[in-house]
């Protein structure tokens, strides 16, 4: 009786581990990949609106975009200064009204000299600043310093070198001096100065800290130049080369005083609200003709430009 039992047990341990064996096969075979993905397990990054929702605010979009699996990284506010000059003209000169019209010996002309004298001592006491910084410094030497700046700086645009620009004005200044000067023909020159330039106004502000200074002097310049600008077809349009204008400037220098290696630059202009508008510039537009051909002439076809149809203008 014991015999056929451990026989039978025999047979059931073979067959348990020819069918483990088949199964480990089987597993070990690569099946090919399934024709469809699980979609219902995926994160969903967008949750449509409920319904009514529509036109009306979200409470909280940042909570409800971070339930839908969104991340928003953090905007940080930051913009880059430049601290190799500052960012405008700080307490600016007030020219005089009729500046350059009134003599010294008129009653206008003594209510101006009176002005600045009281504008004088802030100047002053900024001079006195700048030559601790710069023992080369005097107002006289300094007038006709700036002028050269200023002629060499307007010649350097003219011929477009921009690393001769760059060291004579600032970086305040040099966009304000090219913009929208890529496609035209600029012809200055300086012809000659009707007055000597000079120190009217100076100022030593400072900009981060207390101790980074910077120095303004503004300089006030009389002189006579020609100025014709020249759109890209080498049509005129503002000024003229043959006709000089008189020209009063207040030309603002500027140098970073704390920087040994700093030097004036050019920084800005100071232009009086009583200073006169600028002529209009002449832009030239398309007029409507017929195509020609490429040995026609627009002369030889003797086209006449149609004039506009008068309109009537209701109120």
């Amino acid at each position: 009786m014991a015999l056929p039992m451990r026989r039978t047990l025999v047979a059931l341990h073979r067959a348990a581990c020819n069918s483990v064996m088949h199964a480990s096969g089987t597993l070990d075979a690569r099946s090919p990949a399934p024709l469809f993905q699980p979609v219902r397990t995926k994160k969903r990054f967008f949750i449509p609106p409920a319904v009514g929702m529509k036109g009306k605010k979200e409470n909280n979009p940042e909570a409800k975009a971070r339930a839908a699996g969104i991340v928003f990284t953090q905007e940080i506010m930051e913009r880059p200064i430049n601290i190799s000059c500052t960012a405008g003209i700080l307490d600016p000169y007030i020219p005089p009204e009729g500046d350059a019209r009134h003599t010294s010996l008129s009653k206008e002309g003594l209510k101006q000299r009176t002005e600045q004298i009281k504008q004088s001592a802030a100047s002053q006491l900024a001079i006195r600043k700048i030559k601790e910084h710069d023992s080369t410094f005097t107002t006289k030497n300094f007038a006709e310093r700036a002028q050269e700046i200023f002629i060499e700086a307007h010649n350097a645009l003219t011929r477009f070198n921009k690393d001769k620009l760059h060291s004579l004005v600032t970086e305040r200044c040099y966009p304000e001096m090219t913009r929208g000067n890529r496609y035209k023909t600029i012809c200055w020159r300086f012809i000659e100065s009707l007055e000597p330039p000079r120190v009217v106004h100076a100022r030593c502000p400072d900009m981060v800290a207390k101790g980074n200074l910077y120095g303004q002097v503004t300089v006030r310049m009389h002189s006579r130049q020609t100025l014709a600008i020249y759109d890209r077809f080498g049509r005129l349009m503002m000024g003229s080369e043959e006709q000089p204008k008189d020209v009063l400037e207040y030309l603002v220098i500027e140098r970073h005083l704390t920087n040994p290696y700093g030097q004036w630059r050019l920084h800005g202009k100071i232009v009086p609200s009583w200073a006169p508008a600028k002529d209009p510039v002449i832009k030239t537009v398309m007029i409507p003709g017929p195509e020609l051909k490429p040995w026609q002439e627009f002369d030889d076809l003797n086209y006449e430009v149609p004039k506009p149809a008068a309109v009537q203008w209701y109120k």
